[in-house]
């Protein structure tokens, strides 16, 4: 599936990930995370069954990294975002929204009832986005997000209701 969108006067696609994408996600993943997943995990998430994901590369640059993806799950009709990251060069241009909107399109499709995600408490950005997607807050994880050099932070467990 390949979603062309315009963001910022730069158009990008959003399109399906593949094992062969495996190589191009851990650098992105690595900006924002302190264990940052390796490309044998990413290939091998992306290989089960019940994961899918999305990147978004800009027009023309499929062999290049995306600027931004997601995974997620979706288990007996409840889904899960594994993770989302976007390029710090590319932020605040709407790819978080694009490829979270990639994800309930698929999730639509496949009729699932629910969509959950954890976000760190302290990511005003992503919590304001999940919050203008229709997520609410329905949990806590005291002291789960570690920062170098910081205190740990809480997770907010957050649903979407899909039907």
């Amino acid at each position: 599936m390949k979603i062309p969108f315009l963001s910022r006067a730069t158009e990008f696609a959003v399109e399906r990930l593949t094992q062969a994408d495996a190589r191009l996600l851990p650098a992105i993943h690595r900006e924002d995370f302190v264990r940052p997943w390796s490309e044998d995990e990413f290939e091998t998430l992306i290989g089960q069954q019940a994961v899918f994901g999305f990147g978004a590369w800009r027009v023309g640059h499929r062999a290049e990294a995306p600027a931004g993806f997601v995974l997620a799950r979706l288990a007996a009709g409840e889904a899960e975002i594994l993770t989302l990251a976007v390029a710090r060069p590319w932020r605040r241009h709407g790819l978080g929204r694009e490829l979270m909107e990639a994800v309930l399109r698929h999730l639509h499709a496949e009729r699932a009832e629910a969509l959950f995600l954890e976000v760190d408490e302290t990511n005003q950005p992503a919590t304001a986005l999940y919050r203008r997607l229709g997520f609410s807050e329905v949990g806590r994880r005291p002291a789960y997000y570690e920062r170098p050099g910081a205190a740990k932070t809480a997770a907010l467990v957050m649903r979407r209701d899909l039907r």
